[in-house]
């Protein structure tokens, strides 16, 4: 069963094609933020890499966010038209599972962390477990100067990772026994999206396509903006 993941939430873009050999392919670039037009010549590169037909996937599976309003939008969508096209059903995915997955050798906490802008972050608090990570809390909206708060009160050792953390790294310098992933762990992988969703797939645990939402969190700068010119 072939699945192919495509990952669009932060600034990186990316997809992976994989099975039950492992991660066959992947594709990620973390440049110019210009994922429409980055996602479908990586598809198809990624397929000619790995030596797969496109009409040999089987799985969609795609970062459902939270993230970046207009990554999510290209990702979500471009899955969803992959899928009907292909006439396979769909994984959807949250990036900050993606991004505890990838740090899951700690014996720390994991706090997965995605810079939401204005000054706010996505974030979620995992625990590793034998084959992967188990989230504690849903996924959440607050400051940085907030998420250091609560990880105060946890008095626990935790490892920091994503592009929220990196970003406002001093927010956390007062958090005891805190510490922040490498620079190459900031971004969700879409070959992580792949090696999550296979064993999801093969426990038929799918989603339609018409029923499949990105995770927001919060509301969009056109829908706050409209709201605010319709409230004066």
């Amino acid at each position: 069963m072939i699945v192919l993941g495509i990952e669009t939430a932060t600034q990186q873009a990316g997809c992976a094609l994989g099975g039950v050999e492992g991660v066959l392919a992947s594709f990620h670039v973390a440049r110019g933020r210009r994922h429409a037009e980055t996602l479908a010549p990586a598809i198809e590169f990624t397929c000619r890499q790995a030596g797969v037909a496109l009409r040999e996937v089987a799985v969609v599976a795609v970062d459902i966010g939270p993230g970046l309003f207009t990554g999510l939008r290209v990702g979500v969508a471009t899955a969803k038209a992959l899928a009907m096209g292909l006439r396979v059903p769909m994984i959807g995915l949250s990036s900050l599972d993606l991004l505890a997955f990838g740090v899951r050798q700690t014996s720390r906490l994991i706090v997965a962390v995605i810079d939401a802008r204005r000054d706010e972050v996505f974030y979620a608090v995992y625990r590793s477990v034998p084959g992967g990570v188990q989230r504690l809390d849903p996924p959440r909206l607050s400051s940085a100067e907030e998420l250091a708060s609560e990880l105060m009160a946890r008095n626990e050792g935790a490892l920091l990772v994503g592009d929220g953390a990196l970003r406002y790294a001093t927010a956390f310098g007062d958090v005891r026994a805190a510490d922040i992933a490498e620079v190459g762990s900031a971004h969700p992988s879409a070959a992580a999206l792949v090696e999550l969703a296979h064993p999801r797939a093969l426990r038929e645990e799918f989603i339609q396509h018409w029923e499949l939402q990105p995770l927001y969190l919060r509301k969009s700068d056109a829908e706050l903006n409209w709201e605010r010119r319709a409230s004066a």
